[in-house]
């Protein structure tokens, strides 16, 4: 199962390193964690949002409306659940803002939408039986190295209500490995630099150098 960090791919070369990525991963099918930003996928692809994205088109996914034009192979998770390959994988889209977090999602507008609100992460909260949880914000224990204090108090209540085996974090574009209670959380390097082939039966994550297109 590929695994892909943020991908940026509204640019030419962002968007060839991207498809690179798969090219060279072989997998049937890919899970990716926010920041993807272009939808004509070559493989079944369970994504999350980011705080970078066509807001038009997630709105669109969102709502059950597919536009076959932009997209093809991509199943947005959005504080709801899937099963992939024997796991049950579960994703909050968005990232954190205080000034709009007790919004409700129908009143975000623009680039607002990039937000995750109180009604998401309560959704979230309600899945069951989750083996593997993406999210774009990191909890509290993270060793990114960032200007500012990592670590989301919203996403340490998701981790503690659903226990997660995996939790792998997008936003940052740094990989490293840490612990949040029994939870093992992997923060993904960005995808022109590194994919990741995740073992469905031990969840085992090897990391690999993305290949020049």
């Amino acid at each position: 199962m590929l695994v892909l960090g943020d991908a940026h791919a509204n640019t030419p070369d962002r968007r060839t390193a991207l498809l690179a990525a798969y090219r060279a991963s072989d997998a049937d099918v890919a899970l990716q964690a926010g920041d993807i930003f272009y939808y004509r996928l070559p493989i079944p692809t369970y994504f999350i949002a980011g705080n970078n994205e066509d807001f038009d088109v997630i709105d669109a996914l969102r709502h059950g409306r597919i536009e076959s034009d932009r997209v093809k192979n991509a199943r947005l998770l959005a504080s709801d659940a899937a099963d992939v390959q024997g796991l049950r994988v579960a994703g909050l889209s968005g990232n954190y803002a205080p000034s709009r977090y007790n919004y409700a999602r129908r009143d975000l507008r623009d680039d607002r939408r990039r937000h995750f609100v109180r009604e998401d992460v309560a959704a979230a909260k309600e899945l069951e039986d989750v083996d593997v949880l993406l999210t774009h914000e990191a909890p509290h224990g993270t060793p990114v190295e960032e200007d500012y204090e990592v670590g989301c108090q919203y996403i340490d209540e998701l981790l503690d209500a659903l226990e997660p085996d995996l939790c792998l974090v997008g936003h940052h574009h740094q990989h490293t490995k840490s612990t949040y209670g029994s939870t093992r959380v992997v923060t993904l390097a960005p995808a022109w630099e590194s994919y990741y082939d995740l073992d469905p039966d031990t969840l085992s994550l090897t990391r690999f150098e993305t290949p020049d297109a």
